[in-house]
């Protein structure tokens, strides 16, 4: 059974910095695209970032250019999101994918993942 498990979230102030860390267990997704979305109380999800199987090409949302890391370790199977700078609106619950089939780019779109984690809350207050 595939399972992928976020964690390092919490409560930062704003201008605090968090690490995300999403562990894959169940299947190796070293061929594999892998992204961070989020999804803010009442708005529907919103892709953060993305990262293609070797790292090489990775893909930001405007909104977190700049201040949003997305990295992998592919012996371990895991994917991280560094955020720095933080803001109030980044205060989300976000959601680690990963895409099933080997492609050339990684995607933007939360339809082309078939993996999902559960999720973990980042609340940043002002």
């Amino acid at each position: 059974q595939v399972q992928l498990v976020e964690s390092g979230g919490g409560l930062v102030q704003a201008g605090g910095s968090l690490r995300l860390s999403c562990a894959a267990s169940g299947r190796t997704f070293s061929s594999n695209a892998m992204a961070w979305f989020r999804q803010a109380p009442g708005k529907g999800r919103e892709f953060a970032a993305a990262i293609s199987s070797g790292g090489g090409i990775t893909y930001y949302a405007d909104s977190v250019k700049g201040r949003f890391t997305i990295s992998r370790d592919s012996a371990k199977n895991t994917v991280y999101l560094q955020m720095n700078s933080l803001k109030p609106e980044d205060t989300a619950v976000y959601h680690c994918a990963a895409d099933s089939r080997i492609r050339a780019y990684p995607s933007r779109s939360s339809i082309t993942y078939d993996y999902w984690g559960q999720g973990t809350q980042v609340t940043v207050s002002s």
